[in-house]
């Protein structure tokens, strides 16, 4: 209860309504001035970043478990929603305590500029000019509104019959300015999508490439022509069948995944858009000859291509985030050796231009596990969400400590001289993918009796995948068929040829890699070096 009003009359008062169409617009403006000025982020992204920046790790890996792909949607959103609230709060106050609500409004401004200062993409100045204009703009709406009120109760004194006229002046210049703050925010979306970038990024041609494990896959993957179902003979297990075999198979991921749907997963609100006449790597840190290199410089390197398998360090056993793809770029330890590393440098850390950072050992380049400077993705520059112009991909370790995006600098350093931005967050520092393998197929749970396939894939980065079986119910494992692998560095698809019969099934997944090393089946979460356990499905066949 504020001031006499009760929760009813407090949320559907016309001063909490002014305050909220005040807020909005407000917001409105600072989107507009961000997408014109094209050097700052949003006020709402701005505190979504921070927001981030101080949530647990925990909390973050359940929101991204819960809401997969919209939790970021779901994070702005809520800062819009609850930034409205509060100014349908203010609204309330200005009614008889005008001085201290607007001070608060004066105040969230402040917070504003201070969130968007700390973006390493907004210019100080940038940052204040927009919370400045945004704060007036809100603290003048308010105003506005109240003043009409005022007029209102005036009016009303003199004349009861003016009541609904100066109702209905005030419901619609608040739509009118309702109407007016969506309208802004959209021009401030449509104008914030450069196409500038978009564009270079479609006329860049990458050089060919003579180095990689790659090179047949256009040749030995068809198209996919997906078929109803695979009705052969039951699988005796231990086959290695072709790439046009598995593709065969309706519902299993496709040996490369496309750049479409491959997961995207990072603490970026905003994806950065950056020209490459603009870009630079820089390489310093614990070296003798710290440089930089530009991006016309390395596309005139000796690029190779590379088959490797990305996954989530908070991808749940069976989940989707994980995929292959072919990258393009240089090898990472022509781009460190150039520098000279001293013999006190054990770490790389790299700085995106987003302010991300992840660390990982500097042996880890050395060691012949493909490390790369990418700069191409399944035979196309680096798509924008995916790091254009330029990121890291280091096998078998998991992205939070190596996979860099829109990378700007890499530093080396000692081990425990600094930390990657999720490890004080409660992640491991050393993180290496763990065994593991899903479930693609049945897609149905209810299936008719009859000829059936189980399939998915497996991965076991570095050493890659030796064995998968299936079990039923608990049973005996059956060894399934495997198809082609153009690295131990890739996932491997799997299929079982199975003879359903009537009745409930359980079906469990298992992998074993080259040296042996059987899938774990306990039960671990991801937090703080990934998952462990079985996928497993239940199925019933009528």
């Amino acid at each position: 209860m504020i001031d006499g009003l009760n929760n009813k009359t407090f949320l559907f008062s016309r001063p909490f309504l002014a305050g909220m169409v005040s807020a909005a617009v407000a917001l409105s403006v600072g989107e507009l001035f961000a997408s014109v000025t094209n050097r700052t982020t949003s006020l709402v992204y701005a505190v979504g970043e921070f927001i981030i920046d101080i949530t647990p790790g925990d909390v973050v890996r359940g929101s991204i478990e819960t809401l997969g792909n919209y939790q970021k949607v779901v994070l702005l959103c809520s800062i819009a929603l609850l930034s409205i609230i509060f100014g349908g709060i203010l609204g309330v106050l200005s009614r008889k305590h005008s001085e201290k609500s607007y001070l608060l409004f004066i105040g969230f401004g402040i917070f504003g500029a201070w969130a968007l200062n700390r973006d390493p993409l907004t210019t100080t100045s940038a940052a204040l000019s927009l919370s400045v204009s945004a704060t007036l703009i809100g603290i003048s709406s308010l105003l506005f509104l109240n003043s009409l009120l005022n007029e209102k109760e005036e009016e009303d004194v003199e004349d009861p019959r003016n009541t609904y006229a100066n109702r209905r002046q005030f419901i619609n210049w608040a739509t009118g300015m309702t109407v007016a703050a969506g309208t802004l925010t959209g021009v401030g979306r449509v104008l914030l999508r450069d196409d500038t970038v978009r564009n270079i990024r479609e006329n860049i041609v990458l050089p060919d490439v003579k180095e990689g494990n790659d090179l047949l896959i256009n040749e030995s993957i068809p198209e996919e022509t997906p078929l109803a179902s695979t009705t052969t003979t039951p699988s005796g297990g231990g086959n290695l069948l072709s790439f046009s075999e598995m593709n065969e198979i309706e519902g299993i991921s496709p040996y490369i995944t496309s750049n479409e749907d491959f997961y995207r997963i990072d603490t970026a609100l905003r994806v950065p858009t950056i020209e490459p006449s603009n870009w630079t790597l820089r390489v310093d840190g614990l070296v003798g000859n710290p440089y930089e290199i530009s991006y016309d410089e390395i596309l005139k390197m000796d690029l190779v291509k590379k088959n490797v398998t990305l996954t989530c360090v908070s991808n749940e056993i069976g989940g989707p985030l994980v995929g292959n793809a072919v990258w393009t770029g240089v090898p990472l330890d022509q781009i460190v050796s150039k520098a000279e590393p001293l013999a006190t440098s054990e770490q790389i850390m790299c700085h995106s231009v987003d302010g991300f950072t992840a660390g990982f050992p500097l042996e880890n380049i050395f060691d012949g596990r493909t490390a790369l400077l990418a700069v191409g993705m399944n035979g196309a520059p680096l798509p924008i969400i995916h790091g254009f112009p330029a990121r890291l991909v280091v096998a078998g370790l998991y992205g939070y400590v190596s996979a860099v995006k829109w990378i700007k600098r890499i530093e080396l350093c000692n081990w425990d001289d600094n930390d990657g931005y999720w490890i004080p967050r409660g992640w491991s520092k050393r993180a290496p993918i763990k065994i593991s393998s899903r479930i693609d197929v049945p897609q149905k749970r209810k299936i008719e009796s009859g000829m059936h396939v189980v399939a998915g894939v497996a991965w076991a980065p570095l050493s890659g995948i030796k064995k998968v079986e299936v079990s039923f119910n608990s049973g005996p494992w059956k060894e399934c068929d495997l198809g082609l692998s153009l690295s131990g560095e890739s996932w491997t698809q799997w299929v079982y040829k199975w003879e359903a019969e009537p009745g409930k099934y359980e079906i469990k997944v298992r992998a074993t890699d080259k040296n042996g090393v059987v899938q774990s089946s306990n039960i671990v979460s991801p937090a703080p070096n990934g998952a462990e356990g079985l996928d497993k499905i239940s199925i019933r066949v009528v």
